[in-house]
């Protein structure tokens, strides 16, 4: 089971077309079990062989996608609060952790519709960006540790590095963590639920002296956010 749920997840993350011989050699497993659970994922609709024998996401997937998105009613329920952060001009962003990925469930820059904020930007490593790292800070360090264990871990260039920022993450309650790529952005972010379950960040050129009131909203939308799920 655990085998199948990784290779669900390789195949909906990948950028382009896989065969079970490429997917087998990313998730370190043997060619014909890869290439069994493949087969078995494409049987039930979740997966989807192409003309060249390789695959990708079949519609079961997309069905499964929208069907835990509406019972779960995360995005109908955070949507009117992180609607309500788009009066600073700052990118908004609602995002969920999985092992050592976010996924961004809402992504929207000044400016931008809410309907293309849904879903625009796909898994980015945690380690990276300020939603993801607050996230990572909700686990305790043996956790972190035997997720990273031997692993490149991208932004740090060690382990306790890390650590030592998800604990200053845990004492202070939020993280501002430099925006990659984009010299003097940065990125506030809270986590959202008791224990955890996502996190909500503003994004962009934040203002000297603007921290307590961007915290103080992020805050206010994390409490909305947990009372209305």
């Amino acid at each position: 089971m655990i085998d199948g749920i990784t290779v669900l997840q390789a195949l909906a993350t990948s950028e382009a077309p896989v065969g079970s011989r490429e997917l087998a050699r990313r998730l370190n497993l043997e060619t014909t079990r890869a290439n069994r659970l493949l087969r078995t994922l494409a049987y039930m609709g979740i997966a989807r062989q192409t003309a060249d024998r390789k695959y990708v996401p079949g519609p079961g997937m997309f069905v499964l996608a929208a069907q835990s998105l509406f019972a779960s009613g995360v995005i109908k329920n955070a949507m009117p609060h992180l609607e309500s952060l788009r009066r600073f001009n700052l990118t908004v962003a609602f995002g969920v952790l999985w092992r050592d990925t976010v996924s961004y469930l809402y992504h929207a820059p000044p400016g931008m519709p809410s309907v293309e904020a849904l879903g625009r930007v796909g898994v980015y490593p945690a380690s990276k960006g300020g939603i993801g790292l607050v996230l990572l800070a909700s686990n305790s360090e043996a956790q972190v540790r035997a997720l990273y264990a031997e692993r490149e871990i991208p932004g740090f260039d060690t382990l306790d590095t890390l650590l030592t920022e998800l604990h200053k993450i845990r004492i202070d309650g939020y993280i501002q963590h430099p925006v990659t790529g984009k010299p003097g952005e940065h990125t506030l972010a809270i986590a959202v639920g008791s224990p955890p379950h996502a996190a909500v960040a503003l994004s962009g050129w934040i203002p000297r002296g603007a921290t307590d009131e961007l915290l103080e909203a992020l805050r206010a939308v994390a409490m909305s956010i947990q009372m209305s799920s």
